[in-house]
């Protein structure tokens, strides 16, 4: 595939201004050059759209299929995609209806959910299942069996400990076997849930603080300053609280910590389904917490891809080829999409592309987008 007649890159790399890129080549589902060269299967005409990368969750609620039993709707992953995700990550599959909570379950569950979504792309987005919640029933000796069997995430939060923090010696065999371990903080989000504190969290010990600024509901503002003693990524949801996000936020910047900030919608939740969640999240950021448009789409993508370990997330050549396509929405005060996102405007999104295969040209979820992308050539074979 080749994208041409680009207005330029956004790269996904914090302190990255936007490229002067016209043209991308994608090979293999990579990206080979920032030109173009001829002889492409499907060439893109983006009509002078801004190619940003595609955005990564790093929490979602998956639970099996494209499917939400908390909200009973169907297609919500593949509508995702429409608003630009082309990657997420399982934050447990917590709502799966009588989940089971012993040793040998929680076990067969994780890795369920990991080889179903090996092996089920929704709508071409991947999604990293089969994210094993921490109980008591489980022991250190059970994380590398897993991590073996391909599962590489885990969940604290949920589990029937007295207090979360009596979980840190399983955080630490889940992190010494390779396993990426994510907390929940702040109130309880479900019936059988529990708070996770402010003391709790620094106890853990996790990669990534999960939904920082509540899951609902917010940690203290006293306690906000002391997130950043903790080693782990920091991460902002949709779902969560907005004032406190941007009070995490602040303290990153005075702080120089923005590289510690990843984003995420936390959904789908008592609070919806939310196929827009990522930039519309991207867009609250910039504009009310005066982040460049092109750090704000760093914190859900490269930010994102580093913590998780992929490749996903930086536009390079050699990288992943997943890009969104975007122009300023019609009726917005600005022309330029990155001005759009730094005035609060979700942009239009005109073709999402995963692996180097076109997904959708125009999003049916986002604004309509001010100005229109097209297949100008595809083979017979509809390659891409």
């Amino acid at each position: 595939m080749e994208i041409v007649e680009l207005a330029g890159l956004v790269t996904g790399r914090l302190g990255d201004a936007r490229r002067r890129v016209e043209a991308v080549r994608i090979t293999d589902g990579r990206i080979e050059a920032f030109e173009a060269r001829g002889g492409a299967d499907v060439v893109l005409q983006a009509r002078g759209a801004v190619a940003i990368p595609g955005l990564i969750d790093s929490h979602a609620h998956v639970v099996f299929g494209d499917w939400t039993p908390r909200q009973n709707a169907l297609g919500w992953i593949e509508s995702s995609m429409h608003g630009g995700v082309t990657m997420m990550m399982s934050a447990s599959e917590v709502h799966l209806p009588g989940r089971p909570r012993d040793r040998d379950g929680v076990k067969a569950l994780a890795v369920t959910a990991q080889r179903a979504f090996a092996a089920f792309r929704p709508g071409g987005v991947k999604v990293l299942g089969g994210s094993v919640i921490l109980e008591p029933s489980l022991t250190p000796d059970d994380f590398p069996g897993l991590a073996a069997m391909g599962v590489g995430l885990a969940k604290v939060g949920f589990g029937d400990f007295e207090r979360q923090a009596d979980a840190a010696p399983l955080v630490r065999a889940a992190q010494r076997a390779g396993i990426i371990v994510m907390n929940h903080t702040g109130g309880a989000s479900l019936p059988d849930s529990s708070p996770v504190t402010i003391d709790d969290v620094l106890a853990l010990g996790c990669d990534i603080i999960g939904h920082a600024n509540g899951g609902t509901t917010a940690l203290p503002d006293g306690d906000l300053p002391r997130l950043f003693e903790a080693p782990g990524a920091i991460q902002l949801v949709q779902a969560g609280n907005l004032r406190s996000s941007l009070k995490i936020l602040e303290l990153a910047k005075a702080g120089d910590a923005l590289h510690r900030i990843v984003l995420a919608t936390d959904t789908p939740t008592g609070t919806g389904v939310m196929p827009l969640g990522m930039i519309k999240t991207i867009c609250e950021l910039s504009s009310l917490g005066s982040v460049p448009a092109t750090d704000a789409i760093a914190l859900a993508s490269g930010n994102n891809g580093r913590v998780l370990r992929r490749d996903e997330g930086i536009l390079d050549v050699g990288r992943p080829g997943d890009i969104v396509l975007c122009f300023a929405p019609l009726g917005s005060a600005h022309a330029d999409p990155l001005a759009a996102i730094e005035h609060g405007d979700i942009p239009g999104i005109a073709a999402v592309v995963i692996d180097g295969r076109l997904r959708a040209l125009r999003s049916r979820n986002t604004p309509a987008p001010g100005g229109e992308c097209s297949v100008i050539h595809r083979n017979e074979n509809g390659g891409g």
